[in-house]
């Protein structure tokens, strides 16, 4: 307790501040609804191998590959990461691609992938390419089309480029 102020003022005092912290706090289900995944792009991974294991199986299955480039500090690429989940995109994803995520630092990693597959990562992330399954380019975004996207222009983008 503390001393000189009265029991109901500090009662009164921590239930407002518990209140105040409450209603401004998203609810359990709210938080949810769409969750940052700090480690969507992994700095540590080789994405050249992943792209080739991604052909290997594109080759096999008979599914696009989705390269998605972009980093973990951008708001933009988990935004589109949580469209992909989202009804009807990841029911396309899992039938008709192999999404290889693709870390560009800060703009400064896997530069030479990017070039390979002409998407210019210097205008911005998330920035999309889409391989057959042999690994043939058919479409490299341009002009940040993705990034502030809406869940309805993924499911149109998934569409038109599906095997």
């Amino acid at each position: 307790m503390i001393p000189n102020v009265p029991s109901t003022l500090l009662t009164t005092l921590v239930t407002m501040t518990f209140l105040c912290i409450y209603s401004v706090w998203p609810s359990a289900s709210a938080q949810s609804a769409f969750h940052v995944n700090k480690s969507l792009y992994s700095e540590s991974a080789n994405a050249a191998a992943d792209i080739q294991a991604a052909e290997r199986i594109g080759r096999r299955d008979h599914k696009r590959i989705l390269l998605d480039f972009g980093g973990n500090w951008c708001g933009d690429c988990q935004v589109l990461d949580f469209y992909y989940h989202q009804a009807p995109n990841a029911e396309l994803l899992a039938k008709y691609y192999i999404v290889v995520h693709v870390d560009v630092g800060h703009i400064d990693h896997n530069l030479n992938i990017a070039n390979r597959y002409r998407v210019p990562i210097g205008k911005g992330v998330p920035a999309l390419a889409v391989l057959d399954g042999n690994g043939k380019l058919l479409y490299s975004e341009l002009e940040k089309e993705f990034e502030h996207t809406t869940p309805q222009a993924v499911t149109a983008f998934l569409e038109r480029w599906k095997a």
